[in-house]
């Protein structure tokens, strides 16, 4: 009796998704349950431009991290341990910035980034210099909302590569409609000097999360393993206050959580993550000396883990071979 075959193609996704299965990872969610802290450094204070570390983003093209201090200083790149491998200072002048609350970090390739000012809800687009000083009053910018500023202002912003689209997220609310309510939105930015257009309405009900503040956001479209799949919609959201990351769609739908509750006392503002899945948080200094860069990880393959994928690659060779012959 012929034996009957699975299309080769078929049966090695077959093993893909089993390898993800053994090691804890999956096509389909960041399953944050499986993370674990793999490393805690200490970033360096730089004259205070280092100090109050909130928010943080990953750059593919130099395999480096780059954070902000909510004192607005500057931005401060560094290696995926923690190591500074150069600074960016701000200047500004002419922004009519109230406190250079510098809370929201993106990068969008090739040395531009953007930075959000929490209370005014303006994003700015600059190249980075190291060494350098950039005139944020001159810098093309584009406004996310308009609601009366004030310290529940917009926390987190994430650029989307695939359509050049951002997801952002406002803090909280106060009561005062004014002051607007807890907020993700998705949408358009255009850069411009005197400011751009704005097409980001909100994404979804942020009381679905359930979360008692909104910290900082990152999409994971960036994800290799996410690529052609629905969970590259899908939101990493950071809360402060309920000292969650959670997993989440773009309909508010929480598809995995992880508490971050024992991690530390200093506040947790920033997150990020890399193309491979890894996790990156930045703490304050908190009355501590030093801001903190934690890195969250999946376990490790076991060696029978590697072993049932060779064999099962080995087993497909034997059988695609048995067929053409």
């Amino acid at each position: 009796m012929q034996q009957r075959l699975f299309p080769l193609p078929h049966a090695l996704a077959a093993v893909a998704v089993l390898a993800c299965s053994a090691m804890g990872v999956s096509a389909q969610s960041l399953g944050l349950s499986n993370y674990q802290v793999t490393g805690n450094y200490a970033l360096a204070t730089l004259g205070g431009l280092g100090l109050e570390a909130s928010a943080v983003t990953f750059a593919r093209d130099r395999n480096s991290l780059f954070f902000v201090g909510d004192e607005g200083k500057g931005i401060v790149e560094i290696s995926l341990a923690g190591a500074t491998l150069g600074s960016m200072a701000f200047n500004w002048a002419g922004t009519a910035s109230t406190n250079n609350d510098a809370e929201g970090l993106t990068y969008l390739g090739n040395g531009q980034f953007v930075v959000v000012d929490e209370r005014p809800q303006r994003a700015y687009q600059f190249s980075y210099q190291a060494g350098g000083t950039v005139a944020l009053g001159s810098t093309p910018y584009a406004t996310i909302s308009n609601y009366a500023p004030a310290n529940i202002g917009i926390e987190g912003i994430s650029y989307d590569a695939r359509d050049g689209s951002f997801v952002t997220v406002k803090q909280d609310s106060d009561g005062n409609v004014a002051r607007g309510p807890q907020e993700v939105r998705a949408g358009q930015m255009t850069f411009a000097q005197g400011g751009g257009s704005t097409s980001i309405p909100v994404l979804f009900d942020a009381n679905l999360l359930g979360l008692a503040s909104l910290s900082d956001v990152q999409t994971l479209s960036s994800v290799d393993r996410f690529f052609g799949t629905t969970a590259a919609d899908n939101l990493l959201i950071l809360s402060l206050d309920s000292k969650m990351l959670v997993e989440a769609t773009r309909s508010g739908q929480i598809v995995s959580s992880l508490s971050i509750a024992g991690l530390t006392n200093q506040a947790i503002e920033g997150v990020t993550i890399d193309n491979l899945g890894n996790i990156y948080l930045v703490a304050e200094d908190s009355g501590t000396p030093n801001s903190r860069l934690f890195v969250l990880t999946t376990p490790v393959p076991e060696p029978e883990t590697w072993a049932m994928m060779m064999g099962g690659l080995a087993l497909l060779g034997w059988r695609a071979r048995r067929r053409r012959g």
